[in-house]
């Protein structure tokens, strides 16, 4: 138990980031909303991580090297998502997920 806070709480506000963000990326219609969901849900992942990490084995450094990797990977989402989302609205003048199945050949 680290500071008196048992690891199912760390687990349950974890499940709960995730599934908000699962259905902020899966019922939005806004591209920018939808990469709002994605990065909450690589949030919850690095909540799982960075518990276990905690309960399991403290005294290694494995569990922040994975924690860094999933905020490195996060950012590189982030921004060649803003970077297509950019391109789509120039060419399109709109973020609608739905519309952009009018680029296939």
């Amino acid at each position: 138990m680290l500071n008196g806070i048992p690891l199912y709480w760390y687990l349950i506000v974890a499940a709960a980031m995730f599934c908000i963000g699962l259905y902020g990326a899966l019922a939005r219609t806004n591209a920018i909303a939808v990469l709002m969901g994605v990065e909450l849900m690589l949030n919850a992942v690095n909540i799982n991580l960075l518990a276990f990490w905690r309960y399991l084995t403290p005294e290694s450094p494995a569990g922040l090297a994975f924690a860094a990797f999933v905020f490195i990977v996060a950012a590189a989402e982030a921004a060649v998502g803003l970077a297509l989302i950019i391109s789509v609205y120039r060419n399109m003048n709109s973020i609608d997920p739905e519309k952009l199945d009018l680029m296939k050949l």
